[in-house]
């Protein structure tokens, strides 16, 4: 029997009545020239939305349409899948037919993985039906109310406690109970919600302690249950697919998800303690990361700098920085700008952080031998235009950076200094020749992550003198000026803060430091050097920050320090 050919995209749109022949045709065209797939290519040319997509895409796969805002759901069927699970999975419950069967409407047909998970929800056979993403919004809204948003960890304790106790002992049925399931949810719902970069599990010998890191700061919730610390987390290594029997040894895994409707990467490190294993979750959502130049905190000043280093056929530019300070995202950032058909760019990471499109990534592997120094001899024959590396680690990997930038290649790559001139430093430390790195170095960028203050309850401010002198400038210099803080409002959490935004201290290399590099030069005489040159270090450009009322004191002097 002959299989049955799937439809094409293109002609279940048309048959919608959404688009035309001539749109298909035109999308096409763009097809042949630069590659990608059709649906994209009409939403880029403002042909359809992504919600027609979507519902395409459930059509193509043998779902059947429905009219959510034609669908009355009652109460009962409703309280059949959680809020908080409904919230994320972006589900509905629909109708129950006479098999048992519990009929759901989803958003997104390519996460029909999640129908298993309901099923452990609801106790039954779960199938779906494809609705429109708006249609679900207002759907959630309408069945769950506050609830949908996430409701509380209160609300979500009660009802687990209401599921009756959980046998830890069996590990694999725990992490399959529903009321772990609905946790978990819970957790992950509110940690996108709130954009946070981590979630903490932490089982101590009398509670079991679930933190946030929101903004570089982690905040503590609601402890759930010390006796649903082992259940939570062998839950969460059944996602990553970790090995739940063993936790005598750390676990490194990942989880893919779709949560709130956002396409969401966790990556899943476990970590024995005396009271059990800790679990630290790194939330990667790439839909609040902002990978565009324009929007990571560059002056305009700035700009133009990184703009020229990107013009420039070789060499090498460095960004520094402790871990989380934004490193990644500004590399990214820069790549992108770069990004265009008529460039070859190849990135090694550990790990790749986000898929980015035209761009080839690859993944090391240090267990088999897939190392920076051996991707890195490879990558050369693979005729790039532009290399990023993401650490440079050991001696190996610098030489082998510094000899693509010598045969004509730009490189992008890290380094944990607290500032620039450390990076020379630290360079010719690990075994690199100075007059080597004097003749690759483009420039270095060192950057600090500091909070927004919140847009929702700023206030001004007149600083005083105790101000000057906790950024150690003369009183003199805060004349006029207006400073600003956060209030604290329920858009911020009460913190005062919302986002935040990176301050840099760039030093190109000029002639003069060259000369400098290669005489080798200590740190000092390199910084002072290079303040001569025109870098603006990094607490003169946190203080620029507040200046502008971007944000605090208190944020600056955290996370900059004037050298002697």
């Amino acid at each position: 029997m002959a299989q049955t050919r799937r439809k094409l995209i293109g002609q279940i749109l048309k048959e919608q009545r959404w688009i035309h022949e001539g749109h298909v045709q035109e999308a096409l065209a763009v097809q042949r020239e630069k590659g990608g797939p059709i649906g994209r290519i009409l939403i880029a040319q403002g042909r359809i939305t992504p919600a027609q997509l979507q519902l395409a895409l459930g059509i193509q796969q043998g779902f059947a349409v429905v009219d959510l805002d034609a669908v009355t759901v009652p109460p009962e069927l409703a309280k059949r899948v959680d809020a908080s699970s409904a919230t994320v999975f972006k589900v509905v419950p629909i109708e129950e037919d006479d098999d048992g069967v519990l009929w759901v409407a989803l958003a997104d047909p390519l996460n029909i993985h999640f129908l298993d998970e309901l099923k452990v929800l609801a106790g039954c056979e779960v199938k779906g039906k494809i609705a429109d993403a708006d249609a679900i919004e207002r759907k959630l809204k309408q069945l769950y109310g506050d609830a949908g948003a996430g409701g509380s960890m209160k609300g979500v304790l009660d009802e687990v406690r209401k599921g009756g106790p959980i046998d830890a002992s069996d590990k694999d049925a725990a992490a399959h109970a529903a009321p772990v399931v609905k946790l978990l949810n819970y957790i992950l719902f509110q940690a996108v919600r709130d954009q946070a970069s981590d979630i903490h599990l932490e089982p101590f010998e009398h509670e079991f302690k679930v933190r946030y890191r929101v903004d570089g700061v982690l905040y503590e919730m609601e402890p759930p249950p010390l006796a649903l610390a082992i259940p939570l987390i062998s839950r969460v290594k059944v996602m990553a697919n970790l090995d739940i029997a063993e936790t005598r040894v750390p676990q490194d895994g990942r989880i893919e998800l779709s949560i709130g409707g956002k396409a969401v990467d966790l990556r899943v490190s476990t970590l024995p303690t005396l009271f059990g294993e800790s679990c630290v979750m790194r939330v990667l959502d790439r839909s609040v990361v902002a990978l565009d130049v324009d929007r990571i905190g560059l002056t305009e000043d700035d700009k133009k700098t990184i703009d020229a280093l990107l013009d420039k056929p070789h060499g090498i530019v460095l960004v520094t920085g402790p871990t989380g300070s934004g490193k990644t995202t500004t590399l990214y950032s820069m790549l992108n700008k770069s990004n265009d058909p008529s460039m070859k760019i190849i990135t090694t990471e550990d790990p790749v952080e986000y898929d980015l499109d035209g761009i080839v990534q690859v993944p090391i592997n240090e267990e088999i031998g897939v190392t920076y120094a051996s991707v890195l001899r490879t990558i050369l024959r693979q005729d790039p235009d532009i290399i990023l590396v993401g650490e440079t680690r050991d001696l190996e990997t610098a030489k082998i950076a510094i000899e693509a930038s010598l045969t004509g290649h730009l490189v992008f790559t890290t380094l944990h200094t607290n500032d620039a001139p450390a990076a020379v430093v630290r360079l010719i430390d690990l075994g690199i020749a100075p007059y080597l790195l004097a003749a690759t170095l483009n420039a270095i960028v060192a950057q600090r992550l500091v909070r927004r203050v919140c847009r929702g309850c700023r206030k001004e401010y007149e600083p005083g003198p105790d101000v000057a002198a906790q950024l150690e400038l003369d009183p003199q210099e805060l004349v006029g000026k207006r400073f600003a803080f956060g209030e604290g409002c329920e858009e911020c959490g009460r913190t005062g803060y919302k986002g935040r935004v990176a301050v840099f201290e760039i030093m190109q290399i000029t002639p003069r430091l060259r000369r400098a590099i290669q005489e080798n030069w200590p740190q000092g005489r390199l910084r002072a050097l290079a303040s001569e040159e025109g870098m603006l270090n990094l607490r003169s450009a946190g203080v620029r920050r507040i200046f502008e009322g971007v944000t605090t004191v208190e944020e600056i002097v955290r996370e900059t320090f004037l050298e002697g």
